[in-house]
C-alpha cells in the first residue's frame, strides 16, 4: 500500500477551501495535461454524498477511466472518494480541511494499492507514485489559486 500525504495552506475561509476541492469544473480546469473529462455521473457543480463521478484521462500516453464515490461527507472538514472501477487494486482519496488563524489548511491522504505484482511495484516506485503526487500538487494549487483570487477589484483613489 502506498500512501501520499500533502499539506496544503490556503489563506481562504473553511468553506470556501471545501466548495472549491469538490469542484468538477475546477478539477477539470487543474488537468489540462491529462485531458481530464467527465464521461458518466454528475458533469460540473459540486460533488456531494453519495454521489459517483467518473472520469477519463490521459495518463502515460493512454486514456484510463477512473469511478469514485463520495462515501464519507462532513461538511465543510471531510470527505473521502472512493474508487469503485479504475485500474487499481484499491484507491482511496481523504480531504480534510482544518480552520488556522486566518487560512484554511487542507490535507489530502491518498492511499492506494497497484495490480501487476513486481512489475506494478515498479512501476509505482519508478513513475506512478511521484505522477500522482505532482497531479495532486497540481490540482491543489489550482484550488489555492482560485481560493485566493479577490472577487472584487478594488479602485485605488486619485
Amino acid at each position: 500500500m502506498t500512501t501520499i500525504e500533502i499539506h496544503t495552506k490556503i489563506n481562504a475561509p473553511l468553506e470556501q477551501v471545501f466548495d472549491l476541492s469538490r469542484s468538477i469544473d475546477l478539477h477539470l480546469q487543474s488537468a489540462p495535461k491529462t485531458q481530464e473529462q467527465v464521461i458518466s455521473g454528475k458533469k460540473s457543480g459540486l460533488l456531494g454524498p453519495g454521489e459517483t463521478i467518473t472520469w477519463r484521462g490521459k495518463h502515460f500516453g493512454v486514456f484510463l477511466k477512473h469511478s469514485s464515490k463520495i462515501t464519507s461527507f462532513e461538511k465543510p472538514f471531510h470527505f473521502t472518494d472512493i474508487m469503485v472501477k479504475g485500474h487499481f487494486t484499491y484507491f482511496v482519496h481523504q480531504h480534510f480541511f482544518k480552520s488556522e488563524g486566518n487560512h484554511t489548511l487542507m490535507t489530502d491522504i491518498l492511499k492506494y494499492k497497484v495490480p501487476y505484482g513486481m512489475i506494478g511495484q515498479w512501476f509505482n516506485r519508478v513513475f506512478l507514485n511521484k505522477h500522482l503526487s505532482h497531479f495532486l500538487m497540481q490540482r491543489n494549487e489550482t484550488i489555492k489559486k482560485a481560493a485566493e483570487k479577490s472577487p472584487f477589484h478594488k479602485k485605488e483613489a486619485t
